[in-house]
């Protein structure tokens, strides 16, 4: 089934980039500090697309109920900043999948809940700065996803209407904003999902093993 939409939107971790491996090594740094042995990337993967509030559930049992919680989230975020660029890439597929999405002529952009002191020094290390049609991070609008706010803001940056974008992610919150805005919605099925997650229940309009397989619903 094609879509061929005019735009087609990317979550960041665990969608268009594995980070998965720098967002684990932040983690353990900060578990080895206080006492508490490592974690394997296997244990932190299916975790890493819900950012520090998920890793810090992982490795501590913390929620932001918890009084330690902000503290432990700012020092998780400052050991991040740290590491954040050793090793990020993009997933296997991705690159091609780009750069046939611009050879259509069609634009790609990237609405992320990564805050913005990360996201865009990520792009660049990356060498996706002057590729990608918009970079939204999560605080650039008022609320991030689930909420529709940051696809808004992607829509009205790059001039267009939510329906004609769609929007793939790997987390029940990229589904859930992305159906908030009117957008056709894909899972990436290859991302950072536990079965736990039972991704077949978001409600998204289309799922995916791999980025290849997104040509089927564009061209």
């Amino acid at each position: 089934m094609a879509l061929n939409p005019r735009v087609v939107l990317f979550d960041l971790d665990g969608t268009l980039v594995d980070t998965a491996p720098d967002l684990g090594l932040a983690l353990n740094i900060q578990l080895e500090r206080h006492g508490y042995p490592a974690l394997p990337i296997s244990a932190i993967r299916p975790h890493a697309s819900h950012g520090s509030k998920g890793l810090l559930k992982l490795g501590f049992g913390l929620t932001p109920e918890h009084a330690s919680f902000d503290a432990m989230r700012v020092e998780y975020l400052n050991l991040y900043d740290e590491v954040f660029l050793t090793s990020p890439t993009l997933f296997e597929g991705m690159a091609d999948l780009l750069a046939a999405i611009e050879a259509s002529g069609h634009q790609w952009g990237i609405v992320t809940n990564k805050p913005k002191r990360f996201t865009q020094r990520l792009i660049d290390a990356i060498g996706l700065d002057k590729r990608a049609g918009c970079v939204i991070s999560g605080d650039d609008a008022p609320r991030p996803k689930p909420y529709p706010d940051t696809l808004n803001l992607a829509c009205e940056q790059l001039g267009v209407k939510a329906n004609d974008c769609i929007y793939v992610g790997d987390a029940a919150r990229d589904i859930e904003a992305g159906k908030a805005a009117g957008m056709k919605t894909v899972v990436a099925l290859y991302g950072y999902i536990e079965p736990s997650d039972h991704a077949e229940t978001w409600g998204g309009d289309f799922y995916i093993n791999e980025p290849k397989d997104l040509m089927q619903f564009i061209y």
